[in-house]
C-alpha cells in the first residue's frame, strides 16, 4: 500500500518515515515538505541515508491523493484543520498526529490552542488514536487524531484506575519530565544547546494545553468529570518522558490489587509493560530503555501513610508518543497485526 506524509522534515515526521521504511505492507509514496521540497529525505534525516533516496516534496494537495491511497499528517498544530475535508472527501484514510481533530468539543480549540476550529463538523467523526482505549473504533476509522505524547503517557497509566469509586476524581495531579525532541526540530532560545543542557527547567507549571485530552479520556473512561493538575518541565535528555502521577485515596488497596487491576486491563496489550521490580537499577519505569521502541512502562507504589497512589508511565516521546502509535493505529485500520513494523526493544544504553 502507497502512503504519504505531510509535514516529513520534523521530528515525527522522521520517525514515520523510519518507521515505515521497514515496514513489510507499505511503500512511502511521497513525503512532503515546503522547507526543504527538492532536497533527499536523508539530508534532513541523516540516520535514512543508504535506506532511501525519495526527496521532499511540495504541497500539492491533488498530487498527494494520486500518489498514495493511506495519509500521514505531521504538520504543526492548527494547518491541517485547513485542508482536512477535501483529503476526507476523496475517501482516503487519515492519521494525524497533529492536535486538530483530538478534542470532541470545538470550544476546547478556543481555550487550549487560541484558535477557531476549521471544520468541527469533523470532529464528532475523527477517532482517538489510541489503541489501548479504542481499538475497535479505530478499525473502523477514516480519521484518526493521534494522541499528545505526554497525555498518551498520562491516560495510559491512569486508565486503568480513574473508574475505581476510592479515588478522589477532582485530585489527580501529574509531574511530567520531557525530553527535548518533544518542543520539536525547529530551534529557539529554550532548545539552544548552552540553554537546554543540563537543565530540570519547569516551561509549563499550569494549563498545559494537553490537559484537555487527559480529562476529556478519562472522563470517557470514568463515565465522570475527572480533573486533571500537570505540571511539564524540560530535562536534559533528548528523547523519552516520565508521567508521575499522584492520585489520593479514600480506601487504600493493596499492592496485589492494584496490579490485579493493571494486569486485567492490560492483559492483552501487546506495547503496554508492567515494572515493578524488586532487582537492579531500572525497577520502575525509565524513558532510557526505552528509545527506539513503541513500547509504554508503567509501574507504581502505594504510600499508605499519605492515602496516595502514586503510578509512573515511561516511553519515547517520538514513538508510542507519536510516530509509533499513528502505525499502530494504521495496521488496525488496514487488518493487519497492530504490531506489525514496530515489534522491536528499545536501545541500552542509549
Amino acid at each position: 500500500m502507497k502512503v504519504g506524509i505531510l509535514g516529513a522534515s520534523g521530528y515525527v515526521g522522521g520517525e514515520l518515515l523510519r518507521l515505515l521504511l521497514r515496514h513489510p505492507k507499505v511503500e512511502i509514496g511521497l513525503a512532503t515538505s515546503r522547507r526543504y521540497a527538492g532536497e533527499f529525505t536523508y539530508r534532513v534525516h541523516p540516520n535514512l541515508r543508504g535506506w532511501t533516496k525519495l526527496k521532499f516534496s511540495p504541497f500539492n494537495l491533488s498530487r498527494i491523493t494520486d500518489a498514495c491511497d493511506f495519509l500521514f499528517i505531521a504538520t504543526p498544530h492548527g494547518v491541517s484543520s485547513n485542508f482536512m475535508p477535501q483529503i476526507i472527501e476523496t475517501g482516503m484514510k487519515v492519521i494525524d498526529t497533529s492536535a486538530d481533530f483530538r478534542l470532541k468539543n470545538s470550544k476546547d480549540y478556543v481555550k487550549w490552542y487560541g484558535w477557531e476550529h476549521k471544520c468541527p463538523e469533523l470532529l464528532g467523526k475523527s477517532i482517538y488514536g489510541l489503541p489501548e482505549l479504542h481499538r475497535e473504533e479505530i478499525k473502523k476509522a477514516h480519521l484518526v487524531a493521534c494522541p499528545g505524547c505526554m497525555a498518551t503517557a498520562a491516560i495510559l497509566a491512569l486508565a486503568p484506575v480513574v473508574k475505581h469509586e476510592d479515588i478522589e476524581k477532582n485530585r489527580i495531579i501529574i509531574d511530567f519530565k520531557v525530553g527535548s525532541s518533544g518542543g520539536g526540530s525547529h530551534p529557539s532560545m529554550a532548545s539552544h544547546h548552552p540553554e537546554h543542557f543540563n537543565i530540570v527547567r519547569p516551561y509549563k507549571p499550569v494549563g498545559h494545553r494537553h490537559t484537555a485530552e487527559i480529562e476529556q479520556e478519562l472522563s470517557f473512561i470514568s463515565g465522570k468529570k475527572i480533573s486533571v493538575a500537570m505540571s511539564a518541565h524540560a530535562v536534559n535528555m533528548v528523547r523519552g518522558i516520565l508521567a508521575t502521577c499522584h492520585l489520593f485515596l479514600t480506601n487504600i488497596p493493596s499492592v496485589i490489587d492494584i496490579w490485579r487491576i493493571y494486569r486485567q486491563f492490560y492483559q492483552d496489550e501487546p506495547f503496554i509493560r508492567i515494572v515493578r521490580d524488586v532487582k537492579g537499577i531500572f525497577r520502575y519505569p525509565d524513558p532510557k530503555v526505552l528509545v527506539g521502541s513503541n513500547f509504554c512502562d508503567i509501574g507504581f507504589e502505594v504510600d499508605e501513610d499519605n492515602s496516595r497512589l502514586v503510578l509512573l508511565s515511561a516511553l519515547d516521546n517520538l514513538v508510542k508518543g507519536a510516530a509509533g502509535t499513528a502505525i499502530q493505529d494504521m495496521n488496525l485500520m488496514n487488518g493487519w497485526d497492530e504490531k506489525e513494523g514496530l515489534w522491536e526493544a528499545g536501545l541500552h544504553p542509549a
